[in-house]
């Protein structure tokens, strides 16, 4: 019985346990089927709140523990594509991650499953493919270090893809995209690993891999193209593609670690390593990719050429000068063959790849080496010939002139410097290409406004950009540009002029000629500013002259007319030529006995360049006249007088002109209608009266002097609007938004005013203006409307100016309490917009700078320059019993803990106010910081550890120095507490010691970050890191000396000798103490540490554990 029933319990527990399995599968098939439904919701559906809800679910889904095993469970049985790339991508992000990784058996059995899973399953949907090899390329990069028994255990890629290359052609395709996205991986940083370690595989990568991986894409290519390939086989026609990638990955790859961004294309030179010099002597290289753009359709020809635009961008030191010109002369004869047979150029991907491709070959040849090539006269006519055809067809593909007009650039640049006795021939076709731009921007006009088409000119940057390329190929040959705008320019005239005097003139025949004159005025402007590239002649001036005199002659016509009507794309092109005309004749450095000058006075009675300064000025009054309104033409206006109040001379010669005194007698609204509060504007429209005022105060300052009654004098307006102010607000009834303008505009009046006034005398009367009178008012603004950015960003900026001791302005004289005042009330400021955007409450991230951080960040700057400026005494304060110091540093801490971390390195301004206040704080103010509570130091601790390691220099330098400080401070605490001293460390120094001896990892941690920048990673500011990095030794030997061991061991055994020395150098006659002598002593040892330890790890792929250990 007793048998039976211990049987019986046997068969019990194994029902129960296959009952627990069932139910587990059957879960697991549950959860299966609920990912399905949400991975489809997630990217199928229309509804955006189920979308929501389903990516909600989904990041649970990656976050939860078992999500590994479920991911497997997803790819083996998942029903969907959409499964199968939820599982891709939960996968990818679980690799990725860089606090409590994968251990390397399990990242291997991924790897291999990946493999094994795309090899037995070619027919996926191509975005699961894809992910799942993303998956593959992101394990191999992030291993590619990992061994194991002595072999690496991820760099067998190649070895591994050639099974998928000797299979069918899905699977070729699965082994070319493997290659070709780990190239791209390999190539990519990420924010989240450090950039040394990048580096380092990427380094490592091109060396071990990348020429073997380029080699066999090249080799693949040849087979190709030796083969009748099928092409309309969408297969062979896919795997064609993929090769083609891999190859202009290969290519394009970041050889030296410039990381060079997408923008910066046309100075683009192809660092390959000087063991690929093989595969570029060979010209079969480049004749391959030749045949293959002659062979294939044009839907992947442009990827050919984007391989032919890197090869043709080697750098030249791969070469001797005897390879150097055989290897242009196939490239050039290539290019040739491609003119000869210009049928594929009619596909606009193809043209790009094309035009990008000539545009190479002056980028890194010279004029010199082009014109010996066999073949030049004729390439040189034939590449003219497709400029001036694709300039004729201004519509097709305007995109790709910009790398046509860049060749011709450099063509015309360098005929001055060309040695070689082969004739060039520019001077032959130069002139065609200028002709060729002009006439086809003249004529594309009609076709514009007759079709409605998009009008180029509403491009300033893109016309901007071509007219400066023009003005160096214009100035080739020069006469003959001038003799065509002269000729294109005087019949336009002509008929404009006759158009305007005829009763029936159509508008359209006038908008035309308006338009072609617009055109024209634009490239006067740019081929008199580019005098500047050239020696010029007298002739030269000359043939200026006359086209300065046309444009004048135009622009007396064109303003006589503007109370009837105007034409605003005209005035800024008359805007574009006048600053150009500033530039190169009007100044300090000009020779006034120019040629142009006689034009002018001959033409015009202009005899010197004061009765050219007043052409100017009437030009500028006239634009603010009539074209207050237009926001485009009066900003242009505005920056043009600025720029005309900085030159030394031509300001004093300004301020003699009757319409500049004009303007400083009468700058209101009634005469300059942009002063007015217009109701359509909005606020921020009002930016340019500062620059119009900047302008004025720099024209009142020339004869001012110490006469108080001319300032008030030209204050009387400003005067007026305070006063309308102050009274709305006595009244309590005033219309807000009246209100808000006249004071914004005022403010931003005031601040160009205090911009300008740089000098003592003229500095101390605005502040006396301002002082104590209006001062309250702008208190009252920012209590009452702290929350609208519009009109408390501008009084905070002024605030900012005001306190900012420029020039040595702010010198108070010594009975005078005016510096302790404007404190007072800087912190006043401060402290009522602190503590009432503090209020403000959750703010959406979109609109959090605007209307938040953006006031803080201006508040910090205020603080700073008032902390930093030397006029005021801060001792004072506290032995008196005045709390506007401790108000405004209290609110400095309140702001900064309502701002995240990540905030403050995310907004590039902020970050700049911030850290250099804190540098201003540590050096002077440091016993406030060591008061401060233990959270909030390790919060300001924390950001300077962050900003450390930021991009920005700046931020960087200002951090070191913070550091610096504060070390300082500690080791000088530390060594009196040390000493027998009868007087005791003050309460707060006390507190400060005691909370950095709680918490010793945030001191070692900079003390790591700082040592790994140096040793590791590119310093651009190796002096400031030096300075704060001794006291970091000083004050952590002990976890010094672990760091140098580990840094030691981390190293081959063959190379630890030498790092034991450069350490052992490193401190090699330091004393302990952080006076400037040992710290200068110290400095000198560390650049001379850095050079040794660059070149011990050279050769060493070791170095990447140690910056591993480190981060």
């Amino acid at each position: 019985a007793g048998r039976s029933a211990s049987g019986r319990e046997v068969v019990r527990r194994r029902v129960a346990a296959a009952e627990h399995e069932w139910r587990k599968m059957a879960d697991h098939v549950q959860s299966l089927a609920q990912l399905e439904i949400l991975c489809k919701q997630l990217y199928e559906t229309t509804d955006t709140s189920t979308r929501l809800q389903a990516e909600k679910a989904l990041v649970e889904f990656t976050n939860s523990p078992d999500c590994l095993s479920r991911c497997q469970l997803l790819l083996e049985r998942g029903s969907s594509s959409y499964s199968q790339l939820l599982a891709a991508t939960c996968l990818t992000k679980l690799v990725s991650r860089t606090n409590n990784p994968l251990p390397l058996e399990q990242r291997t059995d991924i790897r291999n499953y990946v493999l094994n899973y795309l090899a037995t399953r070619p027919k996926l949907a191509n975005f699961v493919t894809q992910a799942l090899i993303q998956l593959f390329a992101r394990i191999t990069k992030l291993g590619w270090f990992d061994c194991q028994k002595d072999e690496y255990v991820f760099r067998n890629v190649i070895a591994d893809v050639t099974r998928f290359l000797q299979d069918s052609v899905e699977h070729c395709i699965i082994g070319v995209m493997i290659l070709s996205q780990l190239t791209n991986e390999i190539n990519q940083a990420d924010t989240t690993h450090p950039l040394t370690k990048h580096r380092k595989i990427a380094s490592s990568f091109r060396d071990t891999s990348l020429f073997d991986i380029f080699t066999l894409s090249c080799n693949l290519l040849k087979q190709a193209s030796g083969k009748s390939f099928n092409l309309n086989d969408e297969s062979q026609h896919g795997l064609l593609m993929q090769l083609l990638k891999l190859a202009h990955n290969c290519l394009n790859f970041d050889f030296i670690g410039t990381s060079t961004d997408e923008s910066s294309d046309d100075l683009c030179t192809v660092q390959i390593p000087t063991s690929w010099r093989s595969a570029f002597l060979d010209s079969s290289t480049l004749q391959l990719f030749f045949d293959l753009y002659h062979s294939i359709p044009p839907s992947l020809s442009p990827l050919v050429l984007s391989c032919l635009v890197q090869i043709a961008s080697v750098r030249r030191s791969l070469f001797n000068n005897a390879e150097r010109a055989k290897f242009l002369s196939h490239l050039v004869d290539g290019v040739k063959r491609i003119l000869e047979n210009p049928q594929g150029l009619s596909d606009p991907n193809n043209y790009h790849e094309f035009c990008r491709l000539l545009a190479r070959l002056k980028s890194n040849y010279q004029l010199g080496e082009l014109v010996k090539v066999e073949n030049y006269p004729e390439v040189i006519r034939l590449v003219a010939n497709f400029t001036v055809t694709s300039l004729q067809h201004w519509e097709f593909a305007p995109n790709s002139v910009h790398y046509l007009l860049s060749l011709w650039q450099r063509l015309a640049a360098s005929v001055p410097y060309v040695k070689a006795t082969e004739p060039h021939m520019l001077e032959t076709y130069t002139p065609e290409v200028t002709k060729a731009y002009i006439t086809s921007r003249l004529e594309s006009i009609h076709i514009i406004l007759r079709d409605g088409l998009e009008d180029p000119l509403d491009d300033t940057g893109l016309v901007q950009q071509q007219l400066d390329q023009l003005s160096t190929i214009g100035r080739c040959e020069y006469e003959k540009t001038c003799a065509l705008l002269v000729q294109l320019f005087d019949q336009s005239a002509q008929t404009y002029q006759e158009l305007l005097q005829s009763a029936n003139a159509s508008a359209i025949d006038i908008a035309v000629q308006e338009g072609r004159l617009t055109w024209q005025v634009y490239i006067i402007g740019a081929v008199i500013g580019g005098r500047v590239s050239f020696a010029s002649t007298d002739e030269q001036d000359s043939m200026d002259g006359e086209l300065v005199c046309r444009v004048l002659q135009l622009m007396n016509l064109t303003d006589s007319r503007l109370a009837q009507a105007g034409n605003e794309k005209l005035e800024l092109a008359m805007l574009s030529f006048f600053e150009q005309f500033r530039k190169i004749y009007i100044g300090d450095q000009v020779q006034k006995s120019s040629k142009l000058y006689r034009r002018l006075s001959e033409v015009l009675g202009l005899n010197d360049e004061t009765m050219v300064l007043s052409v100017f000025i009437g030009k500028i009054i006239t634009n603010l006249k009539f074209w207050g309104r237009c926001e485009p033409i009066t900003s242009k206006t505005l920056q043009l007088l600025n720029d005309l109040s900085i030159g030394y001379s031509s300001v004093r010669k300004l301020v003699k002109l009757t319409a500049v005194q004009f303007m400083l007698n009468n700058h209101t609204s009634e005469h300059f209608s942009f002063l007015g509060i217009n109701n359509q504007s909005n606020l921020s429209d009002m930016r340019c009266r500062t620059t119009f005022y900047t302008a004025l105060g720099r024209l009142l300052m020339v004869d001012l002097g110490e006469d108080e009654d001319q300032f008030e004098q030209f204050m009387l307006p400003l005067t007026a609007a305070f006063e309308t102010v102050a009274q709305m607000f006595n009244s309590n009834t005033f219309n807000e938004q009246d209100a808000k303008r006249t004071l914004v505009g005022l403010v931003r009046d005031l601040r160009g005013i205090a911009f300008a006034f740089n000098a003592k005398t003229s500095f101390m009367m605005l502040f006396d203006w301002i002082y104590p009178t209006y001062m309250p008012i702008l208190q009252r603004v920012v209590e009452l409307w702290y929350h609208d950015p519009a009109c408390t960003t501008p009084i905070l900026k002024l605030m900012a100016e005001l306190v900012h001791n420029r020039s040595q302005r702010l010198q108070f004289d010594v009975s005078s309490p005016n510096g302790i005042l404007l404190f007072r009330e800087t912190s006043k400021m401060i402290t009522t917009y602190g503590n009432r955007i503090l209020t403000l409450g959750e703010v959406p991230k979109d609109q959090v700078y605007g209307l938040k951080l953006k006031g803080i960040s201006i508040c910090f700057s205020m603080l700073k320059a008032a902390l930093s400026g030397n006029y005021v005494n801060f001792g004072v304060f506290r032995l008196y019993g005045d709390d506007a110091l401790d108000n405004a540093l209290q609110t400095f801490i309140k702001l900064l803990l309502s701002i995240p971390h990540s905030d403050l390195l995310d907004y590039p301004k902020l970050s700049q106010s911030y850290y250099s206040l804190l540098e201003v704080l540590t050096q002077d103010h440091m016993n406030f910081i060591a008061s401060l509570e233990p959270h909030v130091i390790m919060y300001i601790l924390s950001s300077i550890s962050e900003g450390l390691t930021a991009l920005d220099t700046m931020v960087c330098t200002g951090c070191c120095s913070s550091l610096d400080h504060i070390v300082t401070y500690l080791f000088k605490q530390l060594s009196r507490s040390t000493k027998k001293r009868t007087t005791p460390l003050s309460q707060e120094s006390d507190r400060f010691l005691h909370i950095m001896q709680q918490h010793p990892e945030m001191i070692q941690q900079m003390l790591s970050t700082v040592l790994n920048i140096i040793i590791f990673e590119d310093c651009r500011n190796q002096w400031s890191m030096s300075r704060p990095l001794l006291g970091l030794i000083l004050l952590n030997e002990k976890y010094f000396a672990d760091l140098r061991n580990s840094i030691v061991n981390s190293q081959p055994p063959e190379k630890q000798q030498a790092m034991h020395l450069c350490f052992e150098n490193l401190m090699e006659g330091i004393e302990r103490n952080l006076l400037t002598k040992n710290r200068d002593r110290f400095t000198q040892n560390l650049s001379v540490f850095r050079r040794e330890v660059n070149d011990s790890m050279k050769n060493s792929t070791y170095g990447v554990n140690s910056s591993d250990m480190m981060s």
